[in-house]
């Protein structure tokens, strides 16, 4: 009855009312907002062939106090799985039926990954929201433009820029608890703070930043146990962003970058459903350390009739844990550590207005080792590289045809090369209210791991999985531009999937490519309303429907909504919403040996925030409080999920 009154009430709200934003907020909404994820380069919303999600920095202030996880998944067909958990939780990404290995993700355009992992996937946990000035997030198979692990979508995420005041500063901090639904001290228990420092001398800009986060008060695990007490596990990140920029001339550029993360947490061993009492399941023993070192160098060059971008970057990264042997009683030590190399050229010439080519050439360094106490793998042995060319071409027409059309070739050193491509068409048209309309085919591959080639479960014969996904929408705006409305529809196959063999009666174990296809398809849609100046409306809905083999953790149906009024230029009050379908998951039980299914109950959050100016442009406070129904519910089977929650912060401009 609880629920039903809870839904009723949101789309009575929907029917009703809205989304604060920035008084400039239709310019920012408009199809003529600039996009740069489906080219690379600058251009108009308008004449993009996709859907893309752009997350302001305007958006951003809206959502105080939310780490970067929780902010990307409220956007469209997009879910962060563990957003809601324990800070030292692994995340997991979904978007259109793809999981980590699938969604690439860039920052400041370029690719960026741990090599070490099995799967490529990068860690969002390390990367603070505060240093973030934009996301865009475009979905379906792109590797024609991006290359390996681009096929379910491309997150791009832009660092903080300098501002043009010759010295600029800001200090943060907030406050705030975590509790799960059981646990209701409302103390002090996050702690999230940072200075930066940035501005623009002459030809030479700059930009300084330091964050860090600090969390305790909840256990990673929770559910199924023998134990009733839960040692806490706490969280930390300090994180330390730079950047430097050097106006040549008027056409040259050039931008260096530096960034160093890391993040500590101690963490529980997997939860057990064991009826030994004996099992030890949540240990203060258990820790991991994860250390990233970026940096990297961005020239840019304009000329009459195009621009060329050399986007470089090395990446660092390294993982140690210490973790509690059951077995023995003593403490194992393993150690990951991966080192990448990814350089990117590219090229846009513009034959006219209407007509542009874009000539591309990346390479990509991959090496990793790791040291446990069962194996050991040296990176002399243990690395590939990566050598693509590929070309897009642009045609803009002044009767409103839009074409994106790209192939790359892909070389790797280990199992060869592989063709991808795409075609995108739109079309807008010249009606009383802006009208776009858009259709696109494009396929993807995902490259074997240097874990899954080279471990002692690898395959050297692996081959890449390829993903194809064809799409159809349109992109509107109405009733003079204050309704911003955009529908998707896509069909994905996955071909050649990379997974694990274990045979129990031999004990074989190594990776496979598994024939066969797996089918994701669904429909994605958003609407933005703008009901006065001062009361908007954001909302979402996303279905997804999954072939058996890919179903795990993935609502069917998702829905976020999000309220803002803004009654005078300083306050602002929002009022957000989630529903989250039911999902299938999976646990091991350890009586049977066996993995068991289970399905996760839907659930609903309800959140709200408030923030004032206390002096105007300079001194900003925020309240915040989280899942105010206090609802209890599962985002992974044995695994804890945050209550009621409250958080202060302050914000000062120097």
């Amino acid at each position: 009855m609880k629920k039903t009154i809870r839904i009723s009430a949101f789309f009575a709200l929907i029917s009703s009312c809205a989304v604060a934003q920035e008084q400039d907020s239709l310019a920012v909404n408009a199809l003529n907002e600039v996009v740069i994820s489906d080219t690379k380069f600058s251009q108009s919303r308008e004449k993009s062939g996709k859907v893309i999600e752009v997350i302001s920095a305007a958006d951003l202030e809206k959502k105080s106090g939310q780490s970067l996880a929780t902010v990307l998944s409220q956007v469209t067909g997009v879910e962060i799985n563990g957003n809601q958990s324990a800070n030292g939780k692994n995340l997991g990404y979904y978007i259109r039926g793809g999981k980590n290995r699938q969604v690439l993700i860039l920052i400041d355009g370029v690719p960026v990954t741990d090599a070490s992992g099995i799967s490529f996937e990068y860690d969002l946990r390390l990367l603070p929201v505060e240093q973030v000035e934009k996301i865009e997030i475009m979905k379906g198979a792109a590797s024609t433009l991006y290359g390996t692990g681009a096929a379910t979508g491309v997150i791009n995420i832009t660092l903080k820029k300098s501002s043009k005041k010759e010295i600029e500063g800001n200090v943060y901090m907030n406050i705030g608890s975590n509790n799960t639904a059981d646990n209701h001290h409302y103390n002090g228990q996050e702690f999230n703070q940072g200075i930066s420092v940035n501005g623009t001398v002459k030809k030479v800009n700059y930009f300084a930043g330091f964050n860090s986060t600090e969390t305790d008060g909840m256990s990673q695990i929770g559910g199924f146990s023998n134990s009733e007490n839960y040692e806490n596990d706490p969280f930390s990140r300090q994180n330390f962003l730079a950047k430097l920029g050097f106006k040549a001339t008027d056409k040259l550029s050039l931008d260096f970058f530096g960034n160093y993360d890391k993040i500590k947490n101690a963490y529980d061993l997997a939860f057990s459903t064991s009826s030994d009492t004996n099992f030890t399941l949540d240990t203060d023993v258990n820790e991991t350390t994860s250390e990233q070192v970026r940096f990297g160098f961005v020239p840019k060059y304009k000329y009459s009739k195009g621009e060329f971008i050399l986007d470089s970057g090395f990446t660092r990264i390294k993982r140690d844990y210490d973790e509690l042997n059951t077995y023995s009683n003593t403490v194992d030590y393993s150690l990951y550590e991966s080192r990448s190399i990814v350089v990117d050229g590219y090229n846009k010439y513009n034959f006219n207005k209407q007509f542009s080519v874009i000539l591309g050439a990346n390479y990509q360094y991959f090496d990793m080792l790791s040291q446990t106490p069962f194996s050991t793998i040296e990176e002399d042995a243990t690395k590939f590289n990566i050598v693509d060319g590929y070309t897009t071409v642009v045609y803009n027409s002044e009767f409103g045809l839009n074409v994106n059309a790209g192939a790359r070739l892909n070389n790797h050193s280990a199992y060869g090369t592989n063709f991808v491509y795409n075609f995108n068409p739109s079309y807008n048209f010249k009606t009383a209210f802006p009208l776009k309309v858009l259709a696109s085919y494009s396929t993807a591959y995902v490259t074997p791991s240097l874990y899954q080639l080279y471990s002692e479960y690898g395959n050297a014969d692996l081959t890449p999985e390829k993903n194809a996904t064809i799409e159809a929408g349109f992109e509107t705006q109405l009733f003079s531009k204050k309704v911003t409305l955009n529908a998707v529809a896509f069909y994905r196959d996955q071909n050649n999937a990379i997974d694990f063999y274990f045979n129990p009666t031999t004990f074989d174990a190594y990776y496979i490519n598994i024939d066969g296809k797996t089918k994701a398809k669904g429909v994605e849609t958003s609407l933005r309303y703008v009901v006065t100046s001062k009361l908007h409306l954001n909302a979402n809905y996303t279905f997804t429907q999954v072939d058996e083999a890919l179903d795990r953790l993935i609502p069917k149906h998702k829905a976020n909504a999000s309220l803002d009024f803004q009654p005078t230029s300083r306050t602002l009050f929002n009022l957000s919403y989630q529903y989250f379908d039911a999902r299938k998951d999976a646990y091991y039980n350890n009586d049977s040996f066996s993995v068991l299914p289970v399905e996760l109950d839907s659930y609903q959050l309800v959140n709200a925030l408030v923030k004032y100016e206390l002096i105007k442009n300079r001194m900003t406070v925020f309240g915040a409080a989280t899942n105010i129904f206090n609802e209890e519910f599962v985002e992974n089977i044995g695994y804890s999920t945050r209550g009621r929650n409250f958080k202060i912060g302050l914000n000062i401009v120097l």
